[in-house]
């Protein structure tokens, strides 16, 4: 199913037809297949939506770059427009900085929240982020001056890209130029603060082994969010909710009827 909500195309998916209101968000760079798992596990219990985050899975791409705030809205004006709120909430990395920003603005938009590898919390820069930094802007300002050159404007460009390949994580590298920026803008939003004022009854569920999203954020989440609890899959990496699918689903369900 799809529905245009502020200029995009969202597919969504349902399951389950009684029950309270659930919706599953997932990462970066994955789609509603990788919540169905998920789904399947609640649908006996519960009305399940998920949605392909716009510029994922087959939803249509943001007319322009977007960063969390846009990406935060789109959903909100979704589900409004749907009537599933309010509604629990089970997200995964990306859906995790867009859900934290919405219970943070909104706090009447969800009921309960699970958080799985949430993203949102910068890391401090080490001394060799920094050296790479340092390294890849006195690069990148090269190429702008070469770019100056008329018949060295291709030679620019194929530097710029090497750069880029050089320096730039495997997510970055994988976008386009529009989705460069909107990606960006998602990375460089803190959302620290934003988990203080967070009021849900909030269940974190972390992989041990996750280096993506360290166990470090975990406990930090944990420490900000007032009413919060910490789950950890041993052995379990970023995506520790579809290795330990049976486990993940048993803990999240439980949890959700204790409301």
């Amino acid at each position: 199913m799809t529905r245009e909500t502020d200029g995009v195309v969202i597919h969504y998916e349902t399951a389950g037809e009684t029950g309270s209101r659930v919706l599953l968000l997932h990462g970066w760079g994955c789609s509603i297949t990788h919540l169905r798992p998920v789904a399947e596990s609640l649908r006996e219990d519960h009305r399940v939506m998920m949605i392909d985050f716009p510029a994922h899975g087959e939803s249509s791409r943001p007319p322009e770059p977007w960063g969390v705030p846009e990406f935060a809205m789109n959903l909100k004006h979704f589900l409004e427009a749907e009537g599933f709120l309010p509604c629990a909430v089970v997200a995964h990395s990306f859906g995790c900085r867009v859900a934290a920003f919405l219970a943070s603005e909104y706090p009447d938009l969800f009921t309960r929240i699970v958080f799985t590898g949430a993203a949102g919390i910068r890391k401090e820069p080490t001394e060799e982020s920094r050296r790479r930094s340092a390294q890849f802007r006195r690069g990148r300002e090269m190429a702008r001056r070469i770019r100056k050159i008329p018949f060295l404007r291709g030679a620019a460009d194929t530097m710029e890209e090497k750069l880029r390949q050089k320096y730039g994580s495997p997510d970055y590298n994988a976008l386009d130029a529009q989705m460069r920026q909107t990606f960006v803008k998602v990375i460089n939003l803190d959302l620290k603060d934003r988990y203080e004022r967070i009021r849900q009854s909030t269940l974190l569920i972390w992989g041990d082994q996750d280096t993506e999203t360290p166990i470090w954020m975990a406990r930090e989440i944990e420490k900000r969010i007032p009413d919060c609890g910490l789950v950890i899959l041993e052995g379990g990496s970023h995506f520790a909710y579809l290795e330990q699918i049976r486990r993940f689903n048993t803990i999240v369900s439980h949890f959700l009827k204790e409301a």
